[in-house]
Formats: structure tokens, sequence, C-alpha cells
């Protein structure tokens, strides 16, 4: 199980835009949710919701710690591997503070009791140990890939705010192709992988479902080709899919009672 977050546009921004041709066709040739709807704004609460099945706060400044129920420690207790893979993170086990272009707020496993100060820490790791995981074989049972403020559409590809929407969008798939293309052509993913790419939350102005409507990408083994599903969910049934996925038979929050997205496969 592999899952990539991007940041901040609704789907009408995204399915269908010619600046993301690599994310599209990835959506075309396998399965995209037409009704998925993110939780909140602004970010950290729908990052908690995908982890905990919890909104926890509202404020992307919020310190934690977290000690509720979370993905960490279902998979742990499971017998699960998982890996963190943040791009631009100082080093490897860090929990502090935003490191610009990499920020806490988008990497919910550094704020959990069940990490911090834990030997599971070591699973929270620079963005290139992907690649060498990859290459060796050694993907965890769940990676949880965060790239940075420049390639997760949240910023402009050199720093800043004042390129176009469709530059943001661009050097995020562009970086998609770079990074996650590879991941689709390894036999190990081929034989039993899942690729889920999802939008943490819509435009600021895009309400439904409290975060906006945004686009979720699906593939790998068992998924539908071209589809599309018009069933609504949200980030809390996309945690209940994946722990369900892996076997864990504990699902935090409201995973509990999610739908289980059964239509893509």
């Amino acid at each position: 199980m592999v899952v990539v977050l991007e940041e901040n546009h609704s789907y009408s921004q995204v399915i269908g835009n010619s600046a993301m041709p690599f994310l599209n066709q990835l959506a075309t040739a396998n399965s995209v949710a037409t009704q998925y709807d993110a939780n909140a704004h602004p970010s950290l609460p729908n990052y908690f919701m995908l982890t905990t099945g919890q909104l926890i706060t509202m404020d992307d400044k919020f310190p934690g710690p977290v000690a509720d129920d979370n993905m960490v420690r279902e998979l742990v207790t499971a017998g699960k591997s998982w890996k963190s893979y943040a791009e631009s993170l100082p080093s490897v086990g860090y929990t502090g503070g935003d490191k610009y272009p990499y920020v806490k707020h988008h990497n919910p496993f550094a704020y959990f009791t069940d990490v911090i100060g834990t030997a599971q820490a070591a699973n929270l790791v620079p963005f290139p140990q992907f690649s060498a995981d990859l290459s060796a074989g050694q993907l965890p049972s769940f990676s949880f890939i965060i790239p940075n403020l420049q390639h997760n559409a949240h910023d402009c590809l050199n720093g800043g705010t004042t390129c176009s929407d469709n530059d943001k969008l661009a050097a995020a798939d562009t970086w998609l192709q770079q990074n996650i293309g590879p991941l689709l052509n390894d036999p190990n993913f081929q034989a039993s992988g899942l690729l889920i790419v999802v939008f943490d939350e819509g435009a600021l102005s895009d309400l439904a479902g409290g975060g906006g409507h945004v686009a979720m990408v699906m593939a790998g083994t068992g998924v539908k080709k071209g589809f599309q599903s018009n069933v609504s969910h949200d980030h809390a049934a996309l945690l209940r899919l994946v722990l369900k996925g892996l076997g864990v038979p504990n699902l935090p929050g409201s995973a509990a009672i999610a739908g289980d997205m059964a239509e893509f496969f």
C-alpha cells in the first residue's frame, strides 16, 4: 500500500487538466473517485483523518502530541511494517518543526506518541530512502509519501506562491512521474501493490464535505481499469481501505463506520 498526498486543489482543477498529464493518464487507465470529499480546511485535520479517523484539530500550528488510536498503533499490533517517506525531512526520526520546504503538519506520524521517542521514529525517513527501498525490494507494508511544498502543488517549484495554479500542478505532476512512475513498473508492486494519489483538501472556497471535492486516483493489483466511482467517500473511507487491505482488524475512529470502497476492485 502506497499513499501519496498532494495539496490544496479541487477535483475540477486536477482531473482533465492538461497541466497534469501523468496523473490524468493514471486516472484514465485505472480508477478515479468522482465523489470524494476532504473533511476540513486547513491541511492538518485531513492528515489526521487519514491516519486516526479523527480531525483532532483545526489548527495547522497544533503542537501535538496525539495519543489517540492511529495507524501506527494498529499496524504494529497487526505485525505490519510502515514508513513515512517525507521529502526534505532533515534526518531520520525527525519529529521537530518546519524546515522549509518540509512542513511538519503534512507528516501526521511525527505527532503520535506511538512514534515520538520510540523505536518507531526510525520509520520517519527522508524521501530518497523510498527509491532505495524500492530498488532493494524492501518497501514496507504501508508507505506514506509526502512531497515537499515545492512538489505537492502547494508552492511554486522554486518556492513562493506567485506562480499560477497550473505551474504548481505541473511541478507536482512531473515529480510524480519521476518519483512514483518507477513504482508502477516494479515487479513486486505489479504482483501485489496498490497506489493511491489523493489531495488533502480542495481550494479554500470549496466546502464540499467540509474540505472540498478532491481527486483520488487508484492503481494497482485488482483495481478496475478505466473505472470511475460515483460513490461518496472521504479520508476516513481511505483509512479503512488501507488498513482492511493490509489485514488490520481494528480500525481507528471514523474508519470503523466508513464505506469500504469495494467498488474499485
